[in-house]
């Protein structure tokens, strides 16, 4: 191996080591048998079980569950309708539309998190469950619609045509010939868009209330006394969890 193929393999370890190395060692300490200290003391489960027996985490568990769930399902069908919409018709405002779809997705969180805010507070809507719910399909939306339009970007036009000329209609071209195409673009949207949700802190932060809490703004406040091999275990699990989510959506939205 030359120098400069050696130089190469060590940059590329660096940069590696720089962005990985703290997940690693978040992902081996969530083992360690010490609370507070950072000297390794064995490996223990304990803390994952300490995770299980406590029901209010559990209880916040599902509450990030079900948000993340619901959000990604009317985010994907909204997205997708929009997107095949985009790219089959013409309609007044279509440039303008895809603009604001790339500006939302650029807006930082905390210009979209306190816009929400005031808009819930013109509304007189109570924080808690509806806002939180509202928030995450806003913000997943924009990212449903980029991913289906890279599908059905690639779309042989022929097959729509052919769907017509055989007398179909316009939903029976969308249920039978759009819709199995777009399958895989559907699904990794939703993966996404579940990801996002379940990982979302800023947003959330300023559309929930007290009386409807989620798992993210959970460790934010258990941060606060201290990192301790708990907050490590259950920040090992969501990494797990969004990883395994991040894989499916790109092995479905690679090319055969």
């Amino acid at each position: 191996m030359n120098l400069k193929r050696l130089a190469e393999w060590m940059y590329l370890l660096l940069i590696y080591g720089f962005l990985y190395l703290p997940i690693l060692v978040l992902i081996v300490y969530s083992f360690n048998d010490s609370k507070y200290s950072l000297e390794w003391r064995g490996l223990t489960w304990q803390w994952y079980q300490n995770l299980l027996d406590d029901p209010d985490l559990l209880q916040t568990a599902l509450n990030s569950a079900l948000i993340a769930t619901l959000s990604a399902t009317v985010a994907t069908a909204i997205g997708a309708m929009a997107a095949v919409a985009i790219h089959r018709y013409a309609f007044f405002g279509k440039p303008l539309l895809n603009a604001l779809l790339f500006v939302l997705m650029m807006t930082p969180d905390i210009v979209m998190g306190i816009a929400l805010l005031i808009l819930f507070a013109s509304l007189s809507l109570p924080l808690g469950f509806w806002t939180l719910l509202l928030a995450h399909i806003t913000f997943n939306i924009p990212f449903v619609v980029v991913t289906v339009l890279s599908r059905i970007s690639g779309f042989d036009p022929h097959l729509i045509e052919a769907a017509r000329d055989l007398g179909a209609t316009e939903f029976q071209t969308f249920r039978q010939v759009i819709l199995p195409l777009l399958a895989p673009a559907v699904v990794a949207g939703w993966l996404l868009s579940f990801t996002l949700s379940m990982d979302d802190v800023m947003v959330s932060f300023f559309v929930t209330g007290p009386s409807f809490e989620i798992l993210p703004l959970k460790i934010y406040s258990m941060v606060r006394l201290g990192v301790t091999p708990e907050i490590n275990a259950l920040c090992t699990i969501m990494l797990g969890v969004t990883l395994s989510m991040i894989l499916i959506a790109q092995s479905l939205l690679r090319k055969k």
